[in-house]
């Protein structure tokens, strides 16, 4: 059984996207699809970057948990809120921290927006900057109007709807990733 780490990607106070990353935790384990955990950039309080190599020489231990879920994650699901038109910095700082952890990883891009585009501009960024570090952003499900599909404590509203587009989402993505896990290192 794989592994996966959710990256829960806002800090914001009374953010929708986290609602999301509890949904998938639960739809995971309902399903017995994988093992998964939740990072969440909001309990980690993992500091600006500043300069990469004093990181990777005296890492805080919020940072040594994220590097340490990434690294040990057979796939990662990467949960963004998308904010102007974009992903949060936060979320951008936590990649570009341990951008090395995600080499060769298979990624499960998830948009959130309370509009109706769920937050498909946040994602084709996330595609390129996931790319740009040599990861492999394989699956993407976008999310409009989170309000009215994922309540406060991540349960569907629209169970059926949105449990059919999760199925899809972790099928592709494990596809991919039992594909990696066959790939010579």
């Amino acid at each position: 059984m794989s592994h996966i780490a959710i990256i829960s990607g806002s800090v914001r106070d009374g953010r929708k996207s986290h609602q999301v990353a509890e949904y998938l935790k639960k739809y995971i384990a309902d399903n017995t699809l994988s093992a998964s955990k939740i990072v969440d950039l909001k309990e980690l309080k993992i500091p600006m970057l500043e300069d990469v190599q004093q990181v990777e020489e005296n890492p805080s231990s919020s940072m040594q948990d994220f590097k340490s879920e990434i690294i040990k994650a057979d796939a990662v699901i990467v949960i963004a809120p998308e904010y102007n038109g974009s992903y949060p910095a936060t979320l951008k700082n936590a990649i570009d921290l341990f951008s090395k952890s995600f080499y060769r990883k298979p990624i499960g891009l998830v948009g959130v927006s309370t509009g109706d585009f769920g937050g498909v501009h946040a994602i084709v960024q996330l595609q390129s900057l996931f790319f740009k570090i040599k990861a492999f952003p394989s699956t993407i499900m976008p999310i409009s109007r989170v309000d009215e599909n994922i309540d406060e404590q991540g349960v569907a509203l629209q169970k059926e709807r949105i449990d059919k587009r999760a199925g899809l989402f972790m099928k592709e993505l494990l596809w991919v990733t039992e594909a990696f896990s066959r790939m010579p290192k």
